[in-house]
C-alpha cells in the first residue's frame, strides 16, 4: 500500500481550514503498510483480549447517550470484539482530526462522516469498499432505503454505509399559530410563510417570526432546498458554478427582503434553540434535532415538508459510516460487524426514536414497533414521508473545499448585512469556481 503526500488531495479532503496539515492517502488495499491503529482511549481490562475497534463519532448529548447505548449492547453482546466509542466534536472536526491522524498514520478504524466529509475522503483513497464484507458477513445491502445506500457509491462501490440520516423539516409552534389566528398545519409554500409571519407578528407579538442560521450550523444545506424551490442550482454536476445565476439570485433576495424589508425574519447563532424557547414560531431544522426539540419546548411542536415556491425542493443529510483503508485488516472485519449490528431493525429503530434521524433500512422502517411509533409521534414520520421527494445536493457544497462554508458566508452577509444576493453570490462564485480546479481534475482520477 502507498502512502501519498500530496497538498492538492489534502485540499480536497479537509479544506483550508485544516491549514499546514498533510492529508496521507491511502489505497483501498489490505490493513498493511505503515499505518498504525489509534492507540487512545482505555480498554476495560476483561476486553483485552478482544479485536479492539476505535470508533470515532460525532455526538454528544442525548443522541451521544443513545450510540453509547447501542456501543455498549454490542459489546455486551458477543466475546470477540470491542468497540471503543471516541466522541471527536461536530462533522467538522472529526474530520481535521481524521486527517492529522492519517498524517501521522494513527488511524481509527470506524468514522462517522457527514455527507460532505465523506465525498472528500474519498476522492484522497482513503476509505474501504464495502462490497466484499455484504457478502462475507451476509448483511443485504439491499435492505438500505435505496436513495441514502446509493448516495454512499461511487463507481459501482459502497463506500459509506446510511446511519445518522436526515432532511431538513420545516417546524413551527402550534401554540403561537393558534394565537394568532392560524390554521392548526403549516404553510405549504414560502408566499404563505410570508403571510403567516406578518399574522405571528402582528396578533400573536412574536418581534421576528421566522429563523434562519448561520454557515457554522450549515444553513448552506437549508438553503440548498430554497435554490431547488426557485429553480436555480448551487452547481451542476461537472463542479460547474451557478450560484450567480438568475434563479439563485431571486431565491436569495426573497430571504433578503423576507428579513431586512418585511422585518420577519432573523439569523440564529441556533434555531433550534431559538426556536424550542419560543423566541421564534418557524424555522428549518434537520430531522436530527427533533428528538432533543420535543424534549426541551413548552409547547406543541408541528413538523412539515419543507415550504414550495416554483418546485419543491429537499436534499438529504446527515451522516454515515466508513470503514478506514489503512486500519489492519482484523479491524476492518470487525468494524463491519459492529455495522451489522447497527443494522438490526431493532437497533435502527432504538437510535431512530432516540434521535430523530430516519430508519435507514426498509426492515426497520416497516417494523411493528416503528409503524407504531410512527402514529403515537406523527412528527417523525414527515421526513420519511417527505424523503421521496428529496434529491442529493449539488456537487459544489459536496466536493469543494470549503464549499459549505462559502455558500454559508455568502448567505450570511444577505441575512445580516443585507449584501443583495447578487453582490453575495457573485463573490461565492468567484470563490468556488477557484477552489472547483484540483477538485476537477481529482475527479477525473477517481471518479464518481
Amino acid at each position: 500500500m502507498t502512502w501519498k503526500m500530496n497538498r492538492r488531495q489534502f485540499l480536497a479532503t479537509s479544506g483550508a481550514a485544516l491549514g499546514s496539515l498533510v492529508v496521507v492517502a491511502c489505497g483501498a488495499g489490505g490493513g498493511g503498510g505503515a499505518a498504525q491503529p489509534s492507540s487512545t482511549g482505555t480498554v476495560p481490562p476483561e476486553a483485552r483480549n478482544r479485536t479492539r475497534v476505535v470508533f470515532w463519532s460525532a455526538w454528544g448529548g442525548k443522541n451521544g447517550e443513545a450510540l453509547q447505548t447501542l456501543v455498549n449492547k454490542f459489546n455486551k453482546s458477543q466475546s470477540d470484539i470491542f468497540v471503543e466509542n471516541q466522541y471527536q466534536g461536530t462533522y467538522e472536526e472529526l474530520a481535521q482530526k481524521l486527517a492529522t491522524a492519517m498524517a501521522a498514520k494513527q488511524v481509527p478504524d470506524l468514522v462517522v462522516l457527514s455527507e460532505v466529509t465523506w465525498n472528500k475522503f474519498y476522492l484522497n483513497q482513503t476509505l474501504e469498499p464495502l462490497d466484499d464484507y455484504f457478502k462475507q458477513q451476509q448483511l443485504d445491502r439491499d435492505d438500505y432505503v435505496d436513495p441514502l445506500i446509493n448516495e454512499g457509491t461511487r463507481q459501482g462501490k459502497t463506500w459509506w454505509v446510511p446511519f445518522a440520516r436526515s432532511t431538513p423539516l420545516f417546524y413551527y409552534n402550534r401554540d403561537l399559530f393558534k394565537k394568532a389566528g392560524l390554521p392548526d398545519k403549516a404553510p405549504e409554500t414560502w408566499d404563505e410563510v410570508l403571510e403567516a409571519a406578518k399574522e405571528l407578528k402582528a396578533s400573536a407579538g412574536v418581534k421576528k417570526p421566522y429563523a434562519f442560521t448561520t454557515a457554522k450550523n450549515y444553513n448552506a444545506w437549508h438553503f440548498q432546498g430554497n435554490e431547488w424551490q426557485w429553480g436555480g442550482n448551487y452547481s451542476d454536476k461537472e463542479l460547474n458554478i451557478l450560484i450567480d445565476k438568475e434563479r439563485s439570485v431571486e431565491a436569495g433576495e426573497w430571504v433578503r427582503k423576507f428579513i431586512h424589508d418585511e422585518g420577519l425574519g432573523y439569523m440564529a447563532e441556533d434555531q433550534s434553540v431559538d426556536f424550542a424557547n419560543g423566541i421564534c414560531a418557524m424555522t428549518q431544522q434537520s430531522t436530527g434535532s427533533l428528538g432533543e426539540i420535543l424534549e426541551t419546548a413548552k409547547f406543541e411542536v408541528g413538523t412539515a415538508f419543507l415550504p414550495r415556491h416554483e418546485h419543491f425542493g429537499c436534499p438529504t443529510g446527515g451522516s454515515g459510516l466508513s470503514i478506514i483503508a489503512a486500519a489492519p485488516s482484523d479491524r476492518k472485519q470487525a468494524a463491519f460487524e459492529f455495522i451489522k449490528f447497527l443494522a438490526q431493525p431493532e437497533n435502527v429503530v432504538f437510535w431512530s426514536q432516540q434521535s430523530g434521524y430516519m430508519p435507514v433500512t426498509e426492515s426497520a422502517r416497516e417494523s411493528s414497533q416503528m409503524q407504531e411509533y410512527f402514529k403515537q409521534n406523527p412528527q417523525f414520520k414527515v421526513a420519511v414521508d417527505q424523503l421521496p421527494k428529496t434529491q442529493p445536493q449539488d456537487t459544489a457544497r459536496l466536493f469543494i473545499p470549503n464549499g459549505d462554508q462559502t455558500i454559508g458566508e455568502a448567505l450570511e452577509k444577505i441575512f445580516v448585512r443585507n449584501t443583495p444576493a447578487e453582490q453575495a453570490f457573485k463573490d461565492a462564485a468567484q470563490r468556488l469556481a477557484r477552489d472547483a480546479e484540483d477538485v476537477k481534475q481529482q475527479i477525473q482520477e477517481v471518479g464518481l
